[in-house]
């Protein structure tokens, strides 16, 4: 009985991921496992029944401590060994996401909600805050327990996204999860997804609000039957 029900759990973890029918763009990232800093995007696009790649693989890095399973668009299986995302332990989180906006220093146009950074412009990532995970304008910071500022002096954020990661504002469930520019080739992230300038922008210069893209981030023993 054992064998049978760990048999059943495997197969499971295996299954097709199904990809809402309003998605028409998907943005893949893998890794080889929970604990790796570094992975690949691939980007899809949905024709008809199948799924086509747009572009060839970007190397993109991920959380210092690796993935977790974050709060998504649904839940996955989960065994024991396998983390959840919390605030703080320097995650990334896996699971499927929606693209909330894109933002940057400048004033730019893409098919996207854009939100222009100023100073002023903040992450709050104080769980007791009415505004945990959100990106707040405030002249008053001091306000706040825990933040970050958006309009970085080392242009990490110059360009990014905003992924749809505790979007209910889970206490402790993990915030302020971004697509942006890497600081370098190997250099890991808080909790993000990175990646050259370079590349970011032809990602978001492809990506259209109106196809209902979504971002699927996970080990590749999770994707072994692929996504439909």
């Amino acid at each position: 009985m054992k064998k049978l029900l760990l048999f059943l759990f495997s197969l499971s973890l295996c299954a097709e991921i199904i990809i809402p029918q309003t998605t028409q763009q998907l943005l893949l990232v893998s890794s080889a496992d929970f604990n790796t800093t570094r992975g690949v995007l691939q980007a899809y696009e949905r024709k008809g029944t199948a799924w086509t790649k747009v572009f060839e693989e970007i190397p993109v890095n991920l959380g210092r401590s690796g993935l977790a399973w974050g709060k998504g668009l649904r839940s996955f299986s989960a065994s024991k060994n396998e983390p959840h995302k919390k605030e703080g332990d320097g995650k990334s989180p896996a699971g499927l996401f929606t693209l909330q906006t894109f933002f940057g220093y400048n004033k730019a146009h893409f098919n996207f909600p854009y939100l222009h950074l100023s100073s002023s412009t903040l992450c709050i990532d104080d769980s007791e805050s009415a505004h945990y995970n959100q990106i707040v304008q405030s002249p008053t910071p001091s306000q706040y327990k825990s933040f970050e500022y958006m309009r970085r002096k080392d242009d990490l954020y110059k360009f990014g996204i905003v992924v749809g990661h505790n979007q209910e504002g889970i206490k402790k469930g993990g915030s302020c999860i971004f697509i942006h520019i890497q600081r370098g080739p190997d250099a890991s992230t808080s909790g993000c997804t990175s990646m050259h300038e370079e590349k970011l922008i032809q990602v978001m210069q492809w990506l259209d609000k109106e196809q209902s893209p979504l971002l699927l981030q996970m080990p590749k023993s999770h994707l072994i039957q692929g996504f439909k």
